[in-house]
């Protein structure tokens, strides 16, 4: 059984109208999750994209809360063990500030407990430093700047 979900990306900053669509499709509750992500009207180069704790966006982007983190892990890479559930890296735009590219995630889940259904995901004006780069930030947020754009997870 095929599960999916869908986030419509909207933008934080009325100047810049930063949007998109990011799939997230699970064969079964057991297999890695396939994010697909298209956006748009972003700045050209490496955007921080993690899923947040809330699926609330009445204040912007900021209503979505801290990365979703429910084992209480410090930030990290996609492919490190010590990472939040919600670290996803970075995307890349290019320079017509598209992105469109394709994530593999053995961590994310739409099913069960600690699924990301019903939080949002977000992309970051600034590149994530995966948790390595030294600065205060590193650890808690890949010091990865302001919000660009959010959607709420929902089920397809």
């Amino acid at each position: 059984m095929t599960l999916k979900a869908i986030a419509v990306l909207r933008g934080e900053n009325p100047d810049v109208k930063t949007n998109g669509t990011v799939t997230f499709t699970q064969e079964n509750e057991n297999a890695p999750t396939v994010i697909d992500v298209k956006i748009n009207d972003l700045a050209p180069g490496e955007h921080g994209f993690h899923v947040h704790e809330y699926g609330d966006n009445s204040n912007g982007c900021t209503s979505a809360g801290n990365h979703y983190n429910p084992f209480n892990k410090t930030h990290g890479a996609p492919t490190d063990e010590n990472r939040h559930l919600g670290d996803l890296g970075n995307v890349t735009a290019s320079k017509d500030g598209t992105v469109k590219t394709q994530i593999k995630d053995n961590h994310i889940t739409l099913t069960g407990p600690n699924s990301v259904v019903g939080r949002t995901i977000v992309v970051h004006y600034d590149v994530d430093d995966l948790g390595k780069g030294g600065h205060e930030l590193s650890l808690k947020t890949g010091n990865a700047g302001g919000r660009a754009a959010c959607g709420i997870i929902g089920k397809d």
